[in-house]
């Protein structure tokens, strides 16, 4: 029996109307101005071709940034997944309170980030602080006055607050394992260990393909955090690509540059996103 196709048009509209008014024509408007000298508050707008993505590989300030995004990515995406598989691990056993446990973990994912960056700073600035002159440890002090350990409190930050949601990704896939693999794994004498290593982590291998796919992204367009924790600093160190382009566009007023920056950013992180989804889906198993 066939159905009419207007129906399907009639649902899928909404979204579609919303996806071209918010992403596709933005997209367009912006790639339009990256080609311009507009400064976001004039009338005056001329085109000046590529110029714009010259300047980019002249700006120092911009490939620094970069450079302090594609590290900090790089650890964000380990830190994340790591932390979030081993608590889906920890609560998919048999140990008390494990709903309670899931939903402790969870919750500060549910924090938005300038929230969360103001409260990680007093931790960072005063709790650590305090315990650092009580105890004589000199590295505790100042935390966030060094670009290494401002750094490191970011990627603190960026894992205790986005662990808890890749958790529940990996919760979905694990427990997806049908019970009865593991229980031949026990009975053919397979211990802990190998069960982990043969069993558990090929059969998670798509819920990894999302997981990294997911934190990638997340850690290359991360803004908020990094304005209220370290707003950048100390001298600039720790300004990430979302950031520096935001200051071009709205404290420089170039926002003909910022929307360059911004055109070379999506190649970037999306040849980067594709890539890590091909390569993990060839290592994907199924069950």
């Amino acid at each position: 029996m066939k159905r009419p196709k207007w129906g399907f048009w009639v649902f899928i509209a909404p979204a579609l109307i919303a996806f071209i008014l918010v992403q596709l024509i933005p997209a367009f408007t912006g790639i339009y101005y990256s080609f311009t000298d507009w400064n976001g508050i004039g009338n005056e707008v001329s085109l000046v071709g590529v110029r714009n993505y010259a300047d980019i590989f002249e700006d120092s300030g911009f490939w620094r940034s970069f450079l302090f995004t594609a590290v900090f990515a790089a650890c964000a995406v380990v830190s994340l997944n790591v932390v979030g598989f081993f608590l889906a691990l920890l609560v998919t056993q048999a140990v008390p309170l494990r709903s309670l446990m899931r939903s402790v973990f969870f919750l500060p994912n549910l924090i938005g980030g300038i929230l969360l960056g103001f409260t990680w700073q007093f931790i960072f600035t005063q709790a650590f602080d305090s315990v650092g002159k009580a105890l004589g440890i000199p590295w505790l002090q100042g935390w966030l006055s060094t670009p290494a350990t401002a750094a490191l409190g970011l990627l603190i930050l960026v894992t205790w607050q986005l662990s808890g949601y890749m958790m529940i990704i990996y919760i979905a896939q694990i427990q997806n394992i049908p019970d009865s693999v593991m229980e031949a794994a026990q009975i053919d004498g397979a211990n802990g260990w190998h069960r982990l290593t043969k069993i558990i982590l090929p059969l998670v291998a798509p819920a990894f393909t999302i997981g990294l796919f997911l934190s990638l992204t997340n850690s290359f367009k991360m803004y908020d955090q990094n304005l209220s924790l370290t707003g950048g600093g100390p001298y600039h160190s720790t300004e990430m690509l979302a950031m520096n382009i935001y200051n071009s566009a709205f404290k420089f007023n170039q926002l003909g540059i910022a929307q360059a920056k911004a055109v070379l950013f999506l190649i970037v992180v999306a040849a980067i996103s594709l890539t890590q989804l091909y390569l993990s889906k060839k290592r994907e198993v199924e069950m």
